[in-house]
Formats: structure tokens, sequence, C-alpha cells
């Protein structure tokens, strides 16, 4: 990744995988042959615990497709810097959508009430997380995380090479969490859901 500026480096992945991201929530393509005992339960859980939030207004950052964001409650905007991942998230709802740097989100103080944000954290390098933690911040006091739970047979922090259906491969950095070290990473955030695959925490300010 430190080829590449920082905020850039995961770009062009996510332009290239925008047509089949769902595929990894739906176990299709790719990923139809994978052993992923409880995936689709857990799936439908996750949907259940976003869609429980209380309504608010709401920015989700880094909203790919907008599987998770049609789910938010109240008025919501989705941010993403990939025009391919817009597209798809414009076919599933008709909340705002705006192309847009996570890390100089291109809204005033306090316009919102909550980031959220699904499955971008994880991919963060630490000089990363502080400055998406502090441009959160600026824009709303609550910030709702929602990453890949760790399991015993994955490394927490890794660099995995990722193929695509096109057949080109990206190095991404990725970590796991448990529920309880997710909420650490936010001084004490409360859990929201702990699956089986899947772990949300909100940091309130």
């Amino acid at each position: 990744m430190a080829e590449r500026p920082l905020d850039r480096a995961m770009e062009p992945y996510y332009e290239r995988r925008s047509a089949e991201y769902d595929d990894w929530y739906l176990g299709s393509g790719l990923f139809a042959e994978r052993d992923r005992l409880g995936w689709d339960e857990d799936v439908r859980a996750l949907v259940e615990a976003v869609s429980s939030l209380p309504a608010a207004r709401t920015v989700d950052v880094a909203c790919g497709t907008g599987f998770l964001t049609r789910h938010l409650r109240g008025s919501v905007v989705g941010v993403d810097a990939s025009a391919g991942m817009l597209a798809g998230s414009r076919a599933r709802h008709a909340h705002p959508l705006v192309r847009a740097d996570a890390f100089a989100l291109p809204f005033g103080d306090a316009t919102f009430d909550r980031v959220f944000t699904g499955h971008f954290y994880g991919h963060l390098i630490p000089e990363q997380r502080g400055r998406f933690l502090v441009e959160s911040r600026r824009v709303a006091p609550e910030l709702v995380v929602v990453d890949a739970k760790i399991h015993p047979d994955v490394r927490p922090e890794q660099m995995q090479e990722r193929v695509l259906n096109d057949g080109s491969s990206h190095r991404v950095f990725k970590r796991y969490f448990t529920a309880e070290q997710l909420a650490d990473e936010f001084g004490g955030a409360r859990v929201l859901f702990d699956g089986r695959w899947f772990v949300v925490v909100s940091s309130p300010r």
C-alpha cells in the first residue's frame, strides 16, 4: 500500500469490484462454493440490527452498493469514492449519494447525528484510522461501525491477495475484530450486535 497515496490505495480495487461486490453478501459468484457456516443467518441478523437503529440524520461513509444503506432509517446520505459502487447504490434506494473522500467529507460541522460505516474501518492502517475518527467526529456526534468478526483460522491483521471475476489480483489490508476489540477502538463503545461473522458498535462522542 505504501507505493500509492494512502487515501487512493484501495480505490482501483473497489471500483473494479463494484459489479460483483454483493456476491460476498449473497454467497454467489466466487463465493458460491465457500463454506461459511451460518452466513445467511448472520447477514439477516445484521440487516435487522441496522434496521433497528433509531431514525437519524445519517451519513453512510463508504456506502458501497447500498446493501446496508437501504436499511438505515431517517434522513440518509450515502458517500463513496467509487463511481461504480455509487451506481450500484443508486439502484437500491432513493437516498442522496455523494462521491467523496472519506477523510475529507464535503459537509459542515455537526451536519449529521450519526456517521455509519460498514466494512471500511477494518481496511484502514493506523494513520488513516485517526484521520477518519477526527473527520467522523467533526460531522456527527455518533459513529456506528460494522465490520468483520475474527475467527480462529484468520490472523487479526493481514495483507490479503484478492482475485476478482476479471482475473485481476489486488493486495488489500484487512483487520478482524471481536466485538470487545472493536468497541475498545473507540474508547469503550456500545456493542449493538455480536454475531458469528459480523460485529456492530456505536460510539457516542
